[in-house]
């Protein structure tokens, strides 16, 4: 058995170590593994080799460029299972195709308002209710998500994005997270690195591309002081709880935490379980907030995630909905379902 783990860099060609994991596991229980990289002329003939190949990619504009082009030719055409499969990752950070995915199949997710063309995006704007939520495609972290508290707003939002366009970096809008919860010592040190980086030839614009010419507003949900992250892995589900940012209603991205099991609502297991097993995802986190009338909903997927914060999770539920303890590693769980190999071993992991 030989496994292909493709090397995820940096912009700049740094290994940022995201396939150590795997790559101690595989060694651990003697599997063969090998490093790949799309830039060797040997690539396609060691991709027709392997019984498994992974790619763990980011948010990266270099990484979804890379991802988009050379997954569905190793998995539809080569024929080499993949981890994550198109099923699972072709909709990655990607709020739009999230959304044109999954509401077909009348899955409970926040309603989004998705437009094209700026006069149908204009038109909503006159008619809307107030707050809503403006969103970028992709970002994570609570990135690129705004409160649009007003008429005007959301004016010039749909201005901006339907003419200049956005640069993700460069979204420097009062209410995004950036400057909503400022750290001097945080924007400091951004500026430090980013002059370092020059100096060096080194690239410091990771997003590059624009956002322009369609716009995606949300329902607000009030009253939501957290959300609720439900990660699917095969037929396990980790469940625990984020809490929003002090004064404000984003969750992401905020490091609080809770494993409360007594605090959580299992209806969002069932449905996670759900949507995972109709659409054939490898793994899948949703994230899930409640309506006023405390109806579970999600707005957001994501096949990848912090492994640390499921290994902290005190076990898993199946789709019966009973508990199993342990601390997991989501890798291992990849491993085990991608190979079919429940003997599979996990090694003590300090990651």
């Amino acid at each position: 058995m030989l496994v292909g783990i493709y090397l995820t860099t940096d912009p700049n060609g740094k290994d940022l170590g995201v396939n150590e994991a795997y790559e101690k596991i595989l060694a651990h229980n003697g599997i063969e593994f090998v490093r790949l990289d799309a830039s060797d002329p040997d690539f396609w003939n060691k991709v027709r080799s392997l019984d498994l190949f992974i790619l763990r990619w980011g948010q990266w504009d270099s990484h979804i460029q890379i991802a988009r082009d050379i997954l569905p030719v190793i998995e539809k055409i080569i024929g080499t299972p993949c981890f994550p499969d198109l099923n699972t990752s072709w909709h990655y950070d990607d709020k739009i195709r999230q959304y044109l995915l999954l509401k077909p199949f009348g899955f409970p997710m926040v309603k989004s308002h998705i437009f094209w063309e700026k006069p149908a995006a204009r038109r909503w704007v006159e008619e809307a209710d107030f707050p809503a939520v403006f969103k970028l495609r992709g970002g994570a972290g609570s990135q690129n998500v705004i409160m649009v508290k007003d008429r005007p707003q959301a004016r010039k939002l749909v201005k901006r994005i339907f003419g200049r366009g956005i640069y993700p970096e460069k979204f420097h809008h009062a209410g995004s997270v950036r400057f909503q919860h400022f750290s001097l010592y945080r924007e400091l040190h951004h500026i430090a690195g980013n002059l370092y980086r020059r100096f060096h030839g080194l690239d410091v614009s990771p997003f590059w591309r624009v956002h322009k010419n369609y716009a995606l507003f949300q329902d607000f949900m009030p009253d939501n002081q957290f959300d609720t992250r439900v990660t699917v892995i095969g037929a396990r589900a980790f469940i625990f709880r984020r809490l929003t940012r002090s004064n404000d209603f984003r969750a992401s991205g905020s490091g609080m935490i809770d494993y409360d099991l007594d605090k959580v609502d299992l209806r969002c297991v069932e449905i996670a379980f759900k949507v995972s097993r109709e659409l054939k995802f490898q793994s899948m986190a949703y994230d899930f907030l409640f309506t006023p009338e405390n109806e579970p909903v999600f707005c957001e997927i994501s096949y990848t995630f912090q492994p640390r914060a499921i290994y902290d999770c005190p076990g898993y539920f199946d789709p019966d909905l009973n508990w199993h303890p342990g601390h997991f590693w989501p890798e291992y769980l990849h491993l085990v379902d991608a190979l079919q190999m429940p003997e599979l071993k996990s090694p003590k992991l300090d990651l």
